[in-house]
């Protein structure tokens, strides 16, 4: 089982940015694509940003497209935050896949995301 630790959380005002890291050990995650959500209070969690394993491919809601920026290198997964907006104010959560592997797992969509970190909270001030 891999265990994802996220940082970089915090308080900004609107039109800051934030980078956030998430570290994963117990396994390699290299093989995988990996991915950041959010929940809002009283939201259900959401898809924000994916990145395929090799990280020639980057997917993103449209919510944050052109705002942020998934990047990875073989330990750890980051996310970009610029031009933040209050209703970005979230938990925001490192995903890895639902069933690890020890070859390549290519990426199909959110659906293949389901361990998640603790989260980091995200708040953007108005």
């Amino acid at each position: 089982q891999v265990q994802l630790v996220e940082s970089g959380g915090g308080l900004v005002q609107a039109g800051g940015s934030l980078r956030l890291s998430c570290a994963a050990s117990g396994r390699t995650i290299r093989l995988w694509p990996m991915g950041w959500f959010r929940q809002a209070p009283g939201k259900e969690r959401e898809f924000v940003a994916a990145i395929t394993w090799s990280g020639s491919s980057t997917y993103y809601a449209d919510s944050v497209k052109g705002r942020f920026t998934i990047s990875r290198d073989n330990a750890k997964v980051y996310l970009q935050m610029n031009s933040l907006k209050p209703e970005d104010t979230a938990v925001y959560y490192c995903a890895a896949p639902r069933t690890p592997t020890n070859y390549v797992l290519p990426y199909t969509g959110p659906a293949v995301f389901g361990s998640w970190g603790q989260g980091t909270q995200v708040t953007v001030s108005s």
